[in-house]
């Protein structure tokens, strides 16, 4: 695989040419932002600035989503400019998650675990109703409420061909859950891959991520990716995935006493 031709593909496809339903996609100069609704998070998700107009953008940025009383949040990778984004973020008040590897495979080149059939009973939902049992499995796994995925992943699998959604269930219980989106061009991404704590080191993480695989494999997707954290890293890691840039979400906080 080579790394920059990828990167090249990713920059365009997944950052500055991608639509998501339900957001309004704006191209600015340096950047492009995609916004949607409260209670929805929007977000900067491509940038192409440097030392003399970082500072500017980014306070226009924030007087707009202000304005508009919107969450949102940039996200900046390892190779955009300048070299100290997210430093002038956070000194205007953007607060910073851990940072993510973007890891991508190859599919053509996906190793034998992965097309091998899952030693797991992995479904693939259909029936948006049973979008609950990913609900339960991903408020267990980090605490924090995701009943948003009844509106955003009900209306994305309304849309053919877009997303799947995959639950590997352990004596009928969801223990396991993670999904994938299909969008035009070189890549599919996945997202969710969580296990409950009591069923981890079953094999139902590879499972699930077997499953999509096969799944992008049979349309022919070129390049899977994920956003890797520190848990999932390393397993992807051991099935192929190779990092290409890092990722870092900066959300602005309100300043105390506004709104």
């Amino acid at each position: 695989m080579d790394v920059q031709e990828v990167l090249a593909h990713y920059d365009r496809e997944q950052r500055r040419e991608i639509e998501f339903p339900g957001m309004k996609r704006q191209v600015l100069p340096g950047i492009v932002r995609y916004v949607r609704p409260l209670p929805g998070m929007s977000f900067v998700l491509y940038s192409d600035l440097d030392e003399a107009t970082a500072d500017a953008t980014i306070d226009q940025q924030i007087a707009y989503f202000r304005a508009n009383d919107l969450k949102f949040e940039w996200k900046v990778y390892g190779h955009d400019r300048p070299a100290d984004l997210v430093a002038r973020l956070v000194a205007r008040g953007f607060v910073t998650e851990p940072v993510d590897d973007i890891m991508v495979l190859d599919v053509a080149a996906a190793p034998p675990r992965l097309l091998a059939s899952p030693p797991a009973d992995v479904c693939r939902l259909t029936d948006p109703a049973r979008l609950a049992d990913v609900q339960a499995v991903m408020e267990s796994v980090w605490g924090q409420d995701f009943s948003w995925v009844h509106d955003r992943l009900g209306r994305a699998m309304a849309i053919p061909g877009y997303l799947s959604v995959y639950v590997a269930y352990v004596d009928e219980m969801p223990a396991c859950a993670g999904w994938i989106y299909f969008d035009k061009g070189h890549f599919a991404g996945l997202w969710g891959g969580s296990t409950l704590e009591a069923y981890r080191g079953r094999g139902l993480y590879t499972a699930l991520l077997a499953a999509r695989v096969q799944e992008a494999r049979a349309r022919g997707v070129p390049y899977l990716t994920i956003d890797a954290g520190e848990m999932s890293r390393p397993i992807v890691a051991r099935h192929g995935f190779a990092t290409i840039t890092t990722a870092t979400a900066c959300e602005w906080q309100r300043p105390p006493g506004e709104g």
